[in-house]
C-alpha cells in the first residue's frame, strides 16, 4: 500500500470529524525540496466546501493526523500546502517488508486478466536493421517487459515485410550480378549481403533512368521504361502466380536475412514469441470488408473500389479495397490484428510500435476495429515514436548510407573500450573478462541513452556522450551498481538479520523514500508506454545512493546495527537497479 492510500481514510476522516463533510478525494503531490516533510497534500481543492483560510484548514488537518495516525509524525503548511512528515518507523516497517522481496515492485499476472500482444522490429527482408529499428525494437521490447512486471501476460511479436517489389529488387539484383554468392561464399551476414544486392538496384536503376534521359525521354518516362525496373515488377507478378523458381529463390534469400537478424537480436538482447509474414497476411481482410459493406460500415463507389468514410470523425475517406478487388496496407492491417486475437484468444489489447510518421494510418486502423465492433479494439495503443538522427545526418538506406544496427553496437562496445582504458580501473582483469565488460557499457549506454528520452522526442544520438561515466547515462548508474557490489563483497559479516533500529539519518529516509515508489514508477511506465519513465527513475535512485554513500559511513560505521542496516540497504537499491535495468533489456556489471 502506497503512503498516499494509508494517508487518503484519514484525511477523509479528518474532514469529516473537524467540518462534517465527506470528500471523496484527496490530491497529493511529492514535497517540494526547500521544505520539511515526506509527501504533501494540497488544500486548495477544499476550499471549494470548507469556508477557512488555507492556512488555518491546513493546519486544523495536520494537529488531527499527528494525534490520529500512527505513520504521521509532525507537518507545516506553506500557503495551501500542508507538507506531512512521515515517522522513521513507517520506513523501517516498509524495508523490513521488501529487503528479502526478491521480485519487489513486480505484480504476477492474473491467469483471468486479458493478455496484451506488443509489436516491433517489423523489418523489410531487403536489408539489414538500421539505426530506426534499434530504437524500435529497444522501446517494443522495453514496454513489453514493463508491462509484463505490471501484471499483465505479454506476448512480443512482429509483423515481417517478406513480400513486395522492393524484395524483389534484391531477388533480381542478385540474379544478374550476385555470380551465385552466398552469406558462406562471401563470410557476410545474410542481411547484409541481400541489402547490397539492393543498393546495387538502385545503381543500376539510376543509370538506366539516365541513359533513357539522355535519349530524350522525360524523367518520369524513364522510370517507368527503365528495363531493370520492368523486370523487377514481371518477377514480383510470378512471385504472386506461384512461380516454382522464383518461390525458391525467395524463400533462399529471406532464409538469409532471417539468419542474419537472428545475430542483430541476439546481441541487441531481444526477443519474440511468435512472428506474422506478410507474404501470409497480405489477402486478410478482404472477408472483413466484405462484412462491413453489408453492416453499412464499408461503401463502394461506381469504380469498384471500396472505401469508409471517416469525416464525421474527424478524419477522411479511407479505401480498404482498390477497384481490382486488391488489399491496401489498411485492409491487411484489419485481418491481421483480427488473426491475432483468433490465434491467441486471450489476447485483450495490442501495441504497435512504429514511427511518428505513421501516426494517421493508426488512428483510422483503431477507429475502423471499433466501427467493426470488437470489443479489444479499445485497448489499441499505437506506441509512436521520433526519428534518431546521429550527427552526421539522416538515414538513406537505398543509397546505402544506412546507419548499420551491427556496426553501431560495435562502435558502442569500442568506444566503451576507449574511455575504460583512458580510466585505467581494469587491472587484474582476463582478456574475456575485459571484452564482456566492453559489451555490456557499450549496449548499456546505447540502450539507456535511447529508453530514457520519451518516446515521441526525435533523438540525437551521440555515441561518445551516451558512454560518459557522470550524469544521466546508463555507464553513470552501472557503475553505482558497481561500486555497491564491491561493498558487499568487502561487507565480511552476517548482514542478513533484521536490525532494531529506530531511527534514520536523513540520507537513509531520502533513500527509503525513493525506493518506495519504485512499484508506482512500474504501473505509471506501463500504463504509459513509456520506458523512460523508469530510466529516468533510476538515475534518481542512484543520484541519492551516490549522496547517501558520501554522508555516512557504510563498512566503516561504528555502530553495528546501523553498519547492517546500510549494507542491506545498498544491497536493496543495488537489485532495485538491476530490476529497473532489466526492464530496460540492459545488462549490469559485478566490477567496472
Amino acid at each position: 500500500m502506497t503512503l498516499s492510500q494509508i494517508l487518503t481514510p484519514s484525511i477523509e476522516k479528518a474532514v469529516q470529524a473537524l467540518f462534517d463533510i465527506a470528500i471523496d478525494k484527496v490530491e497529493f503531490q511529492a514535497t517540494r525540496k526547500e521544505f520539511e516533510g515526506d509527501i504533501t497534500m494540497v488544500i486548495f481543492p477544499l476550499l471549494k466546501v470548507i469556508k477557512s483560510s488555507p492556512v488555518e484548514l491546513g493546519n486544523k488537518i495536520g494537529t488531527y493526523l499527528v494525534e490520529n495516525t500512527a505513520e504521521v509524525d509532525s507537518f507545516n503548511v506553506v500557503s495551501g500546502f500542508l507538507n506531512i512528515v512521515i515517522s522513521d518507523q513507517y520506513y523501517l516497517n516498509f524495508f523490513n517488508e521488501i529487503k528479502d522481496e526478491a521480485k519487489f515492485g513486480f505484480v504476477t499476472p492474473n491467469p483471468e486478466d486479458k493478455a496484451v500482444m506488443v509489436e516491433y522490429s517489423s523489418p523489410n527482408t531487403n536489408k539489414p536493421l538500421h539505426l530506426g529499428h534499434v530504437r524500435n525494437n529497444l522501446l517494443g521490447y522495453s514496454v513489453a517487459e514493463i508491462i509484463k512486471a505490471s501484471g499483465k501476460k505479454v506476448y512480443k511479436t512482429q509483423i515481417i515485410n517478406d513480400r513486395g517489389i522492393h524484395i524483389c529488387k534484391s531477388m533480381l539484383a542478385w540474379q544478374k550480378f550476385g555470380n551465385g554468392t552466398t552469406p558462406a561464399s562471401t563470410g557476410l551476414k545474410g542481411d547484409k549481403l541481400v541489402g547490397n544486392y539492393y543498393v546495387a538496384f538502385d545503381k543500376a536503376y539510376k543509370e538506366e533512368i539516365a541513359q533513357l534521359m539522355s535519349e530524350g525521354k522525360t524523367e518520369d518516362e524513364a522510370k517507368k521504361q527503365a528495363p531493370i525496373i520492368i523486370e523487377a515488377q514481371e518477377m514480383l507478378l510470378k512471385w504472386e502466380a506461384g512461380d516454382a523458381e522464383v518461390i525458391e529463390l525467395w524463400k533462399t534469400m529471406n532464409q538469409w536475412v532471417y539468419d542474419g537478424f537472428g545475430v542483430t537480436y541476439k546481441n541487441l538482447g531481444v526477443d519474440f514469441d511468435c512472428y506474422y509474414y506478410e507474404s501470409n497476411t497480405y489477402l486478410l481482410g478482404k472477408d472483413v470488408v466484405q462484412i462491413g459493406l453489408e453492416k453499412g460500415i464499408f461503401e463502394k463507389d461506381p469504380d469498384g473500389s471500396v472505401w469508409i468514410d471517416l469525416t464525421e470523425d474527424g478524419l477522411d475517406r479511407k479505401i480498404v479495397l482498390r477497384s481490382d478487388g486488391t488489399a491496401v496496407y489498411m485492409t491487411q492491417d484489419i485481418g491481421t490484428a483480427i488473426q491475432r486475437v483468433k490465434d491467441y484468444p486471450d489476447v485483450g489489447g495490442m501495441v504497435y510500435t512504429v514511427g511518428n510518421e505513421q501516426d494517421y494510418h493508426f488512428k483510422v486502423l483503431f477507429l475502423i476495429l471499433k466501427k467493426l465492433g470488437f470489443e479489444w479494439s479499445k485497448n489499441l495503443f499505437h506506441l509512436s515514436y521520433g526519428m534518431v538522427d546521429l550527427p552526421s545526418g539522416k538515414m538513406k538506406s537505398r543509397e546505402g548510407t544506412v546507419v548499420d544496427a551491427d556496426d553501431l553496437m560495435n562502435e558502442m562496445t569500442e568506444t566503451a573500450q576507449k574511455i575504460a582504458e583512458d580510466l585505467g580501473k581494469l587491472e587484474g582483469y582476463s582478456g574475456e573478462e575485459k571484452t564482456k565488460l566492453y559489451n555490456t557499457i557499450g549496449m548499456g549506454a546505447l540502450k539507456y541513452y535511447i529508453l530514457k528520452v520519451d518516446p515521441k522526442k526525435r533523438i540525437l544520438f551521440n555515441p561518445e556522450e551516451s558512454v560518459d561515466f557522470a550524469g544521466n547515462t546508463g555507464p553513470f548508474i552501472q557503475y553505482t551498481y558497481a561500486r555497491i557490489q564491491s561493498i558487499l563483497r568487502k561487507a565480511n559479516f552476517d548482514y542478513t538479520a533484521k536490525t532494531e533500529m529506530t531511527e534514520l539519518h536523513e540520507k537513509e529516509k531520502e533513500l527509503l523514500k525513493q525506493l518506495e515508489v519504485y512499484p508506482e514508477v512500474i504501473q505509471n511506465a506501463a500504463h504509459n508506454h513509456s520506458p523512460a519513465l523508469i530510466a529516468n527513475y533510476t538515475y534518481d535512485l542512484v543520484r541519492e545512493y551516490n549522496s547517501f554513500y558520501q554522508s555516512v559511513f557504510i563498512l566503516g560505521e561504528e555502530n553495528v546495527t546501523k553498519k547492517i542496516f546500510r549494507v542491506q540497504l545498498s544491497k536493496k537499491v543495488a537489485e532495485t537497479i538491476a530490476s529497473a535495468f532489466q526492464l530496460l533489456g540492459i545488462h549490469v556489471p559485478e566490477r567496472m
